[in-house]
Order: C-alpha cells, then structure tokens, then sequence
C-alpha cells in the first residue's frame, strides 16, 4: 500500500459562507485563515496550497472584546519621509470594514508566495449579499 500524494491539479475546493454578525474578531479570522489554507482538508500537505474558498458577509457587524476598539491602531508607511499613517479601528471599520477583517485573516497566513496565492481565495463584502451563488456555498458555523 502506498501513502496518497496530492498534486496540485486534482484539488476539489469548496466555498464556505461565514456570516461575521455578532463574532469575534480573532476567532473569526482563524477560522477562515484554518480553511484558506487547507488544514481541515484531510489531503492538506505543508507545500501545496489545498484549502478552500471563504466568503465573509456582514463584515461591519465584527466586533472587538474589551477595550481594543477604542485602543486599536492600523498602521501603514507611504514609503515617503514621514510618511506613516495611523487610523484606529472604529474609525475604519465605519469607512472600510471589509480591510479590517482582511488584514486579520491575511496577517494568520503565511508570508510566502503561497500565502498570497491563499488569500486570494478571501472575499469579504458588507452587508448580507454576495455575487458567489453560482458556486452553491455552504454555510460554515463558528463556535
């Protein structure tokens, strides 16, 4: 008997469905990041990327615990002298909340060429519609 190798051509992704009202943050985003790269898949191998596709719905209904959404920051540096930005995070979840959830799932992946290639699987909307029906995808539960 030999052990099953998977290549790249004959992986069967799957789309996931993930309503963000009412969840956690962080707990939401390891979850989709767990699924964007394959480590539910019992075919997951470290080299290849096997994971599935994850829709997130109602992305400004997210929430922070404690006192985080009053203390968090998002930073980013133009690449000009003094060229750092600061927003903190109520103030861009009212303007973006799509980037906040993206950074979070993005930030859990890795940083290679095949984390990349992962997060583009990541669609994230506002609001409870989505362009994705004609790939039929199933709702996934977060405890």
């Amino acid at each position: 008997m030999s052990t099953f190798v998977p290549s790249g051509k004959n992986i069967d992704r799957k789309w996931y469905v993930v309503d963000a009202d009412g969840q956690t943050l962080g707990r939401l985003a390891t979850k989709a990041a767990s699924v964007l790269s394959g480590k539910l898949n019992p075919q997951y191998v470290p080299y290849i990327d096997t994971g599935d596709h994850v829709i997130v719905i109602n992305a400004e209904k997210v929430r922070l615990t404690g006192l985080k959404s009053q203390s968090k920051l998002y930073r980013r540096y133009t690449g000009f002298p003094g060229g750092l930005r600061e927003e903190s995070f109520t103030r861009l979840i009212n303007r973006k909340p799509e980037k906040v959830l993206e950074e979070a799932i993005k930030g859990m992946l890795p940083k290679s060429k095949m984390g990349r290639q992962m997060a583009t699987k990541l669609k994230v909307y506002r609001g409870d519609k989505h362009p994705h029906q004609a790939q039929q995808p199933v709702a996934l539960e977060i405890a």
